[in-house]
């Protein structure tokens, strides 16, 4: 009995003893981290092995990876790779639950003592990679943040009014630098313009230099919001640009991490999210810097009350609105903001107003189609139920008015306002407001529009352009010009073709499309020329498709009516591969056979012409490459 208890006692001073060499830091605070899916929620350091337990987050039914080349980097520069993972098997799909959160652990060697940092990276090779860097493992603070001498906090009058925004032709810098930047961050990121004309369906991509400086030039027709995601963070950045003038920007990266931890979002600040000069830089640095409370206390998602939306015509869905819109109004009236700033908000809630009931009767079938379960063609059925009860005068006159303003022109979603009002008659405009800034803008947008389908000014657009105020004919003008100079080089261009369609019943159609590609690697790219990720997606493969023009793969682009003809046959010259344009009774079928959930839609084929690959968005140049190298090596 003696002998017993003296083994159990020299088993539980050795496990006191492992225990005093296992060190567990909770919570470790971080400089700056890629992404914000996953997080360190504690580190256990001990002889044998460095364990990260990790947080995960994200939409539930997709996944993450992580790569078994990762690995741990010290202060010291020396690296450890990841051994094993525990609850997720490395380079596999880890799908994520219903609630959107998971956890899971990295094991690592041993670190040595005393090591101060580490950072963790997927890798360089890994595109879109997780990377966590400066995690501190002893118990100090991070280092007070390098500020620029430029970065400073700028003092906003709180009773000003919104200014007046210029409307000039000319171009407008914006250049700045993301703080913290670290080698193994993003390249480049991109920015959205709010540019009321829409000239452009795609996002401009900016080069991001080694010390994390970027700078871009922008043709502008007068002040203009701009808008980005810096990477790893869950904030919308703004600023405004306005021609002849230069905006710094100074992202505080560590400061947007920091919001949007799980872990630290409570901990003191580290200063602004942004530091701004240059033109309206105070209503920025608000728009920045209260950017949380902004969207907690004015944010409405109409998906996320189908089932309330579904039983609603379109009138009691315009009282629904307005009831929703005018507790917007009233709290943003209680945000710590300036008056311009409310101003601004107010304005730009007011246009989200008048889009949603724009778009009322797609909204209330869409509510329908998806509580109801509807096919596509019932869905039709009832939206043209709902759409004939849409009088020409629904939206009220004391709404248009409120934005009929010069003022709109600032917002960031004036855009996607202007594109709803495209197909309305020029009437719905014809209220009794003192100002015409919607009639005249409308106007210039139209002749855009006009550009945009590849259809260069005739007699009677060149009159209305002349009409138009100077910013506005010049921008068009030059516009007119290009498209005709693009018009006769594309007679010139090659490596596309344009293909009938075959003559098959629409059972057979999508068959019968690819066996005119037998025995060939096909990426079926299903697209829109009016759809701007399917525009930015095909401009991002051009890179890919020149590295992997020696591979037996053919492109096959597939899209319907709704692309009108002669936009589609001038865009085609750029996008090379084989082109088929549907009916929309075809382009219907094969949207409901092949279950595509939107535009674009990629199919990745084999040599057997069995589909390897689906997926609806554009996933990134590098995952198409990787499922089309995987399809030729079979």
């Amino acid at each position: 009995m003696k002998r017993m208890y003296l083994s159990l006692a020299a088993l539980l001073c050795l496990c006191i003893a492992l225990a005093a060499k296992e060190r567990v830091i909770e919570r470790p605070p971080f400089l700056v981290s890629s992404t914000n899916s996953i997080e360190v929620s504690r580190i256990v350091l001990s002889d044998t092995a460095t364990v990260l337990h990790i947080y995960a987050n994200n939409r539930p039914g997709y996944w993450i990876k992580i790569a078994s080349g990762s690995f741990l980097q010290d202060n010291n520069g020396e690296t450890y790779p990841l051994l094993k993972g525990i609850g997720i098997t490395p380079d596999k799909e880890f799908w994520m639950p219903q609630s959107g959160e998971a956890e899971f652990q990295l094991v690592f060697p041993p670190l040595p003592a005393h090591t101060a940092t580490i950072n963790f990276s997927e890798g360089a090779d890994i595109a879109n990679g997780y990377n966590i860097w400066g995690l501190r493992l002893d118990g100090k603070e991070l280092p007070p943040l390098d500020l620029p001498k430029e970065a400073i906090t700028h003092t906003v009058n709180p009773e000003a009014n919104l200014p007046q925004p210029v409307l000039q032709y000319g171009t407008g810098i914006l250049k700045g630098r993301f703080l913290d930047y670290h080698p193994g961050m993003a390249r480049s990121f991109y920015l959205a313009l709010s540019d009321v004309l829409y000239r452009t369906h795609e996002p401009y991509q900016v080069p991001i230099k080694e010390d994390g400086s970027f700078q871009i030039e922008l043709e502008l027709t007068g002040t203009t919001c701009i808008y980005f995601y810096p990477e790893g963070v869950n904030q919308t950045m703004q600023c405004f640009v306005q021609p002849g003038q230069t905006t710094e920007m100074y992202i505080n990266l560590r400061e947007l991490c920091r919001q949007s931890s799980k872990y630290h979002w409570k901990d003191k600040p580290f200063g602004l999210p942004a530091y701004i000069n240059g033109p309206m830089a105070g209503i920025a640095q608000e728009l920045n810097q209260y950017a949380d409370a902004i969207d907690h206390l004015t944010s409405y998602s109409y998906w996320e009350h189908w089932q309330e939306l579904s039983s609603m015509n379109p009138q009691t869905f315009k009282t629904y609105i307005a009831e929703n819109y005018a507790r917007i109004r009233q709290n943003i009236e209680k945000l710590p903001l300036s008056l311009a700033t409310r101003q601004l908000l107010t304005l730009q809630k007011d246009l989200s107003q008048i889009y949603l009931l724009n778009w009322a009767a797609n909204t209330l079938a869409q509510a329908r189609q998806t509580t109801q379960q509807l096919s596509d063609e019932e869905m039709k059925n009832v939206f043209k139920e709902l759409q004939a009860q849409v009088p020409a005068d629904y939206i009220d006159d004391s709404l248009l008015q409120r934005v009929d303003t010069p003022q709109v022109l600032l917002t960031s979603n004036c855009t996607e306002l202007f594109q709803g009002m495209l197909y309305r008659p020029m009437e719905y405009l014809q209220h009794e407001g003192k100002d015409k800034t919607l009639a005249t803008v409308l106007k210039a947008v139209r002749l855009s529009k006009a550009l945009q389908d590849y259809a260069t000014f005739d007699e009677a657009q060149q009159a209305e352009l002349a009409a138009l105020p100077e910013a506005f004919r010049q921008i068009l003008n030059k516009d007119n010009a290009r498209l005709q100079a693009r018009l006769e080089a594309n007679k010139l261009k090659t490596g596309y073709r344009i293909h009938e369609v075959p003559d098959a019943t629409n059972e057979k159609l999508f068959e019968a499309i690819l066996a005119q590609f037998s025995g060939k690697v096909l990426l079926v790219d299903f697209w829109a020329t009016w759809c701007g990720p399917c525009r930015m997606a095909n401009k991002a493969m051009r890179p890919m498709k020149e590295e992997l023009k020696d591979q037996d793969i053919v492109y096959v682009y597939i899209t319907g009516e709704t692309s009108p003809l002669a936009t589609w046959k001038n865009m085609i010259p750029d996008i090379h591969g084989e082109h088929f344009r549907l009916t929309n009774e075809q382009w219907a079928y094969l949207y409901t056979q092949l279950q595509i959930g939107g535009v674009p839609t990629y199919f990745v084929v084999d040599r057997t012409g069995k589909v390897d690959y689906k997926q609806t968005g554009f996933p990134g140049a590098e995952t198409i490459k990787s499922k089309l190298l995987e399809a030729i090596a079979r």
